[in-house]
């Protein structure tokens, strides 16, 4: 599989889960609001950086779980019961009124690469999300465990983070004075992304039968 293709595979993946509002993309946003945008650059940057790490050992352990495959396909169907009640949660939360929780201030202003290197490494969603993914897309032949294949991937869902956290900083005051609408359609979005995720997890499912 071409190197490039990887790249944008990672970088994909990663975007859509940043998407859901969380800790991260919400305190890059307020502090870009409220210290500028190169401290919310710097704040995303940390992020990413542990995202990469995340991800390599994402990577690895999905290498050691790509070669017990009886172990896979338990996690397959853990996965797809999960993502079907994710997708439930977010396509009912649809109809509520969610308020954005956002990190409280910080009182120093010249350590936002580390706070986000900080907060980004207690968040270890990326390391179950990617390993998940990572066998997903290897189970298409999209992609390989090789060095090189890992590193592109690695660097992709670097990259592909960092998109989302830009698209924050620089659009949350559309996502904060259209709160309802936006949140609202915005977890349509995310019961739609997890219901295909869970409807590709059941394709997958069926083939190994």
């Amino acid at each position: 599989m071409n190197i490039t293709v990887i790249f944008f595979l990672g970088l994909l993946i990663a975007l859509i889960g940043v998407i859901p509002p969380g800790l991260l993309n919400m305190t890059a946003a307020k502090v870009s609001l409220k210290e500028g945008h190169n401290r919310g650059i710097a704040f995303s940057i940390g992020v990413c950086i542990i995202v990469f790490l995340q991800t390599y050992i994402a990577s690895m352990f999905a290498r050691y779980l790509n070669n017990h495959r009886d172990v896979v396909e338990i996690l397959q169907r853990v996965a797809f019961v999960i993502f079907v009640l994710i997708t439930i949660y977010f396509l009912l939360l649809a109809k509520s009124k969610p308020k954005p929780n956002v990190e409280p201030h910080t009182k120093s202003k010249h350590s936002r690469f580390f706070q986000g290197m900080f907060l980004s490494a207690i968040n270890v969603f990326p390391i179950p999300y990617q390993a998940y993914m990572t066998i997903t897309i290897a189970g298409f032949g999209w992609f390989n465990f090789e060095k090189i294949s890992i590193i592109s991937y690695v660097f992709g869902a670097a990259t592909g983070t960092f998109v989302m956290l830009y698209i924050y900083i620089f659009f949350f005051d559309k996502i904060k004075n259209k709160k309802f609408t936006s949140q609202k359609n915005m977890n349509y979005i995310i019961g739609a992304i997890t219901g295909i995720v869970a409807g590709v997890t059941l394709i997958n499912i069926i083939m190994d039968i």
